[in-house]
């Protein structure tokens, strides 16, 4: 079997977005755990990762070095991510596999990801990065960028463009075809554009669950799993009335999706990831918390979605 599996931004630096180096380190060998089972147990694995806590800490430096140094554009901040990120998540699962004697390559490819430069994100940015702010900080911080509300707090805002497909998929599925892992499309890969022929990297943050979905799609990965902070999607999400969701079908989803249960900005994105991930000929879907990643794979935990 061969599956994509997306991990959230919060697996790694914690909901304050605000993880040292150390305790980055310490969470992404936590989260190897369920993987390293379905590596032991046969399963051919892509992962794929967010990144926006990690890419606004980047622009950040970049604003605050900018008198000394040059700063580098989004684009270039989100291939930094990638490079971070991969190489924690390479080092760590090497070592765990490595501890369980499972000779595994395993690889970062950083990954480009096609969009269209006509897309309507760019008049209208949406996207979370960065840690969270309170209310005198972001004022401030609105003379430099666009802020949105978020929990008790704000954060950077930044472009969201759709995924149209990803540029290194090929070697990605031959990495996985010759008995590899690959790291890839991370925090939603680096958005690019065609001029001329030619690719040009655009200042913006992709979904990661959007890019992962292509990328599944894309090497035609039987299951999708996507890994979040918690174990199950529920209906009427943090009301007395919750109901959390242990299995669905493609069309129960797609009404559930249709009648504004996921927000935009939460499960949202996910549920819109598995339906597509379906629909371009995926065989299923997979949402849970990373700690319950091995018993969501044998549908123990989490919320499946099928056809």
């Amino acid at each position: 079997m061969k599956a994509v599996v997306a991990l959230g931004g919060n697996a790694i630096v914690g909901k304050e977005r605000k993880a040292s180096i150390e305790e980055q380190f310490y969470a992404t060998k936590s989260s190897m755990a369920g993987i390293v089972k379905m590596i032991e147990n046969g399963w051919d694995i892509v992962i794929t990762h967010g990144n926006g806590p990690q890419v606004g800490a980047i622009l950040l430096q970049q604003k605050f070095a900018k008198d000394i140094i040059p700063p580098m554009p989004l684009h270039v901040c989100v291939s930094l991510s990638q490079g971070q990120i991969g190489y924690m998540i390479q080092q760590c699962l090497a070592n765990e596999l490595k501890k369980k004697a499972i000779k595994k390559n395993v690889a970062t490819v950083i990954t480009q990801v096609m969009v269209n430069k006509n897309d309507e994100a760019f008049k209208n940015p949406t996207k979370p990065i960065g840690p969270i702010y309170g209310k005198e900080e972001a004022e401030q911080m609105k003379k430099n960028y666009i802020m949105g509300k978020y929990g008790d707090g704000y954060r950077i805002l930044v472009p969201s463009p759709e995924p149209i497909s990803i540029v290194e998929s090929g070697i990605i599925k031959q990495i996985i075809e010759d008995g590899g892992i690959a790291i890839a499309a991370g925090g939603g890969g680096i958005p690019v554009v065609a001029e001329n022929g030619m690719l040009v990297g655009i200042d913006a943050v992709i979904d990661k669950d959007l890019a992962s979905e292509k990328l599944a799609s894309q090497i035609n990965a039987d299951a999708l799993l996507i890994l979040t902070d918690v174990e199950y999607v529920y209906l009427n999400y943090g009301r007395s009335d919750e109901e959390k969701i242990e299995e669905a079908t493609l069309k129960e989803m797609e009404k559930y999706y249709m009648e504004g249960n996921f927000p935009a900005g939460s499960m949202g994105p996910k549920i819109k990831a598995a339906i597509r991930f379906l629909k371009n000929g995926g065989k299923e879907a997979i949402i849970t918390s990373i700690e319950k990643a091995w018993d969501a794979v044998n549908k123990k935990a989490g919320t499946h979605i099928y056809k």
